[in-house]
């Protein structure tokens, strides 16, 4: 920026993380020589870290294509500095709080709050000889989403303005539909949310492909013409199956194909989006845990819109880096579920599609913190007046489900 720019402010504001305009000068001048009450050189220190987990039984047994669950646990992340608390967490095993407190602890502690990305990139280097896949990203998640938490407390900003907002709100579908419900239970969940102003659902199917394309026309029926309807096989499917329920579930509407076969089968999944009827997407990429693994899954061409999680893929550093990787293949991209912790950086990422209000997460989340948002017509808009990822902890109300802590 050329030093003598000029601009008419009535008073002095910060237009950079390093700038500022003066009101005598009506110039950019630095940081360090500007008057304002932010403007500072003093290091924040990041103190321990203080680590919990949680486990909440579902509220009935749960299914996919693929696999059987009763329980949800969510292992949380308190990050302190400056007399300030950041908040993040991931669903994952107990395992993740004490890979945690035992060595990512260590590595964030001392270090800038203001520097996440630096946090972030020790992280990746101090876990190098456990493997990028799996717990090890999921730690850092949690941690690397209370850092974010942390700095925006700290600058007194929400997260979604402090990351620089693509939109106001986060369009969402709803998400459950499990393969354990009755069809009772199905189109009351679906149903439910497409009267409430939810434009796109998403069930399961695959555990019992005899019985899927009664379940999806029950669905249908319960939702009416209007609402979207997606369906997740969760990788059940061989090919050739896939294909063949493609074609019958596009007669029901469906426009959201998501893991028809397994996410590792790039060939199989650019299968389907070769064959797949007009206007059904092939989705895919909820376990990818390291850019590497979407930039393979893009180069393969075999998906429409690209998935991620923040509570996988190393937290919402990673996540925006898959975005942009993503955007850089001209396709859209989605988040997997987590909407309280995924609302903000969604609000960042241009070519963002949509952000999945699932069932599990969004029970877990609302018994856990204050803050959370529901939807409105469908679009989750963040609280502008509340910094951060704009939650608070209840501890009280989560002690009854303590699996395991560490501090």
């Amino acid at each position: 920026m050329h030093p003598n720019l000029e601009l008419s402010p009535s008073k002095t504001r910060e237009i950079g993380p390093e700038l500022y305009l003066s009101p005598g000068t009506r110039k950019i001048v630095p940081m360090t020589t500007a008057t304002s009450k932010t403007a500072s050189t003093t290091r924040t220190a990041v103190e321990p870290l203080r680590v919990s987990a949680y486990t909440v039984p579902t509220d009935t047994p749960e299914a996919d294509g693929t696999l059987q669950w009763n329980k949800t646990t969510i292992v949380i992340v308190e990050v302190q500095a400056g007399g300030t608390i950041g908040l993040g967490y991931t669903y994952a095993d107990t395992a993740t709080a004490q890979l945690i407190t035992d060595l990512l602890a260590g590595v964030v502690s001392g270090r800038d709050a203001m520097d996440v990305i630096g946090s972030w990139q020790a992280m990746v280097h101090a876990i190098r000889n456990l493997g990028r896949p799996g717990i090890a990203s999921m730690a850092i998640a949690a941690v690397d989403a209370a850092l974010w938490d942390l700095k925006a407390r700290l600058l007194q900003v929400p997260l979604a303005r402090l990351l620089g907002m693509a939109r106001d709100g986060v369009p969402v579908y709803g998400s459950g539909g499990f393969t354990s419900y009755s069809l009772e239970q199905l189109q009351n969940q679906l149903g439910g949310w497409a009267e409430a102003g939810i434009p796109r659902v998403k069930m399961k199917v695959g555990s019992n492909p005899g019985d899927d394309l009664a379940r999806v026309r029950a669905a249908r029926e319960a939702i009416g013409d209007e609402t979207e309807l997606f369906v997740d096989a969760n990788g059940a499917y061989s090919r050739k199956q896939a294909l063949a329920f493609a074609h019958q579930f596009a007669g029901f509407g469906v426009s959201w194909f998501e893991e028809p076969v397994s996410s590792d089968d790039l060939e199989g999944l650019r299968l389907l989006r070769d064959r797949a009827p007009a206007g059904m997407d092939i989705a895919a990429g909820e376990y990818g845990y390291d850019l590497p693994y979407f930039r393979r899954m893009l180069e393969a061409g075999s998906v429409d819109v690209l998935q991620a999680d923040a509570s996988r893929c190393a937290g919402i550093t990673g996540f925006l880096s898959a975005g942009a990787l993503c955007e850089a293949y001209g396709l859209p991209f989605s988040a997997h579920t987590a909407p309280a912790l995924h609302m903000a950086p969604c609000c960042a990422v241009p070519n963002l599609r949509h952000l999945e209000y699932f069932h599990d997460h969004v029970r877990v989340e609302q018994m856990f913190f204050e803050g959370v948002v529901s939807p409105v017509k469908g679009v989750l808009y963040p609280d502008l007046s509340r910094p951060g990822l704009g939650l608070e902890f209840k501890r009280k109300d989560a002690e009854r489900y303590a699996a395991k802590s560490h501090h």
